[in-house]
């Protein structure tokens, strides 16, 4: 499904000549112009636009009413007027209306000094209120999991959170029940919110009806400081901002990266930062004494470690976990295998791929980017639950079948998230299969042979052989184990014969075990490769190190970022 190229058209706003895309919405193309149109319930993450608030109301010339700029696609010679008294007028019953039952509460409100209707609320109100009937009034705030409160006074029905639940994540838990003046947002029976990406609401609700129960009452925004960075508790690597006050992690905030994460984090990305404040977390180097740990310098930790190290000369091992840097693992291979006069480097999860096979597998040809799942005519899933291994594409997948009508089709060797619905609505195909514990290669030979053959066509096969561009979505865990040269050579087999290096939206996607498992391996920290995937002499495997250790063949061990206890079957 190749994306179509949108002819550039003008439109005038305001009397200025603005040039944007055919078919965008009005209020993202005046933006091009410097012309800002106030928006509440507008948010193209979440799909179509509703036109909920009305408050994007503007004046298009031809049109005797009012159009809402947030779901009137654009057209050539298009006239818009976004100061006009009728407009103006509009915009400020809006705000009115909105601010009937919405409580005085800023002074107290999380989302005070960052709060989109404060900011709608002095640029485009009146400034005064009519009003002098009594406000509508809830229990507040109350809990809606266990990680979120709601304020369902401050609420202005803007719909982001219930679409969200209903569009994006598809958990379909949150609705907005009632009807009229006494709406309001909740689930069936009060249950609590649990879903892999609630925290999202937060973030989406654009007054301070949402709020996150560990940052409430933490600080304000002229008290912190944001810093971007990348979260790394997945292979998804979602771009976040850290809101930082008194030196610490106060709160996550999603990043926009359309190409990474569509500005989504899962719950694990956006409140896993508490880990940092750990009583239990080390903040000095350790050295042990006479059988026990005890605390040391840097200084004193260093010169132990680089001592310790070139007395077992040519005797040293090194395992990298999937936590570390690029930087640290091509680095911690070039002082073993370099200085330290060994090739035992390896990285966890091991992988005993062959090198030629590695490097068929990272084909540039073959590889395809995170964006190019929105616009796949077919996604097949393999040997992966991608809302476990990799949260965000688990959304990236949704959306692709939901907006685009992709065929989704899985096989895995337990159910997944993806297995029931997410093509129901969109016509796309789906089949979910299913094969034994361990039995990667036979499937995936078995589905080589078939595509080859054209024999005995199930609808896996035929929804593959009628696609265009397909995207094969597949996890490390089917090249590990003993059979791992076997399902490997069946997925390039697969690939070729479905032309994948040929398309331009289709390819092999590669889901890691560990957040940066495919970064280490690629940076040189690994048995039979080096960096960039080059030849070097074939080292020991992780338990090849445990029994040469045992046995006295090594004499010293570095470990970096791994736990042996978590990272092997057999310490």
């Amino acid at each position: 499904m190749s994306r179509r190229e949108r002819q550039r058209i003008t439109i005038v706003v305001d009397g200025a000549e603005i040039e944007a895309s055919e078919g965008q919405m009005l209020v993202d193309a005046a933006k091009g112009g410097d012309v800002e149109i106030p928006v509440f319930c507008y948010e193209p993450k979440l799909g179509d636009p509703v036109g909920a608030c009305r408050m994007c109301l503007v004046e298009i010339e031809g049109i005797p009413k009012l159009q809402t700029a947030c779901s009137t696609p654009i057209r050539d010679g298009m006239v818009v007027y976004t100061q006009t008294d009728r407009v103006k007028e509009a915009q400020n019953a809006v705000v009115e209306f909105l601010l009937v039952n919405h409580p005085l509460d800023c002074p107290v409100c999380d989302k005070g000094g960052e709060c989109p209707l404060q900011d709608i609320a002095m640029g485009w109100g009146h400034g005064t209120s009519r009003v002098t009937d009594p406000k509508r009034h809830f229990q507040k705030p109350i809990p809606l999991s266990p990680l979120i409160k709601i304020d369902r006074e401050r609420c202005i029905l803007c719909y982001r959170c219930v679409r969200f639940s209903q569009e994006v994540a598809e958990d379909e838990q949150l609705q907005l029940l009632e009807r009229g003046a006494g709406s309001f947002v909740g689930t069936f029976n009060d249950r609590p919110y649990i879903a892999p990406f609630h925290g999202n609401i937060i973030e989406l609700c654009p007054v301070g009806a949402l709020t996150s129960q560990s940052y409430r009452f933490r600080a304000r925004p002229w008290d912190i400081e944001d810093a971007g960075s990348v979260c790394t508790l997945c292979p998804s690597q979602c771009n976040v901002k850290f809101t930082v006050r008194d030196e610490g992690v106060a709160r996550v905030l999603g990043r926009d990266n359309d190409e990474v994460d569509d500005g989504w984090l899962c719950d694990k990305g956006r409140f896993g930062y508490q880990m940092f404040a750990s009583a239990d977390r080390p903040t000095a180097p350790q050295v042990r004494e006479g059988g026990a740990l005890r605390a040391a310098d840097w200084e004193e930790a260093l010169e132990r470690a680089a001592r310790g190290l070139t007395e077992a000369h040519g005797k040293v091992a090194a395992i990298v976990g999937g936590g570390a840097s690029n930087e640290e693992a091509y680095l911690l291979q070039r002082m073993v295998r370099g200085p330290l006069a060994s090739g035992d480097v390896a990285g966890t999860p091991h992988s005993a791929l062959a090198r030629q096979t590695r490097v068929a597998l990272s084909d540039l040809s073959l590889s395809v980017a995170t964006a190019s799942l929105d616009h796949a005519d077919a996604i097949l899933v393999v040997g992966t639950d991608p809302m476990h291994e990799m949260p965000i594409l688990e959304l990236r997948i949704r959306k692709a079948v939901r907006r685009h009508g992709a065929s989704l089709l899985v096989a895995t060797e337990r159910p997944t998230a993806l297995d029931g619905g997410a093509a129901v609505d969109s016509g796309g195909c789906m089949e979910a299969q299913r094969y034994a514990p361990g039995g990667a290669a036979d499937f995936l030979e078995g589905l080589a042979a078939d595509l080859a053959s054209g024999a005995a066509e199930n609808g896996l096969v035929a929804a593959l052989k009628g696609a265009g561009d397909t995207v094969i979505v597949w996890g490390e865990r089917v090249a590990t184990g003993p059979d791992a040269e076997r399902a490997a050579a069946a997925l390039l087999e697969i690939a070729s014969t479905l032309g994948l290096a040929d398309q331009a939206g289709g390819g092999l996607y590669e889901v890691p075990i560990a957040a940066n498992g495919r970064g280490i391996r690629e940076a040189g920290a690994n048995q039979n490769t080096g960096p960039g995937l080059s030849a070097t002499a074939t080292g020991r495997s992780p338990a090849e190190i445990r029994d040469a250790l045992v046995s006295g063949e090594l004499e010293a061990l570095i470990l970096w970022d791994v736990d042996p206890v978590r990272d092997f079957d057999d310490p």
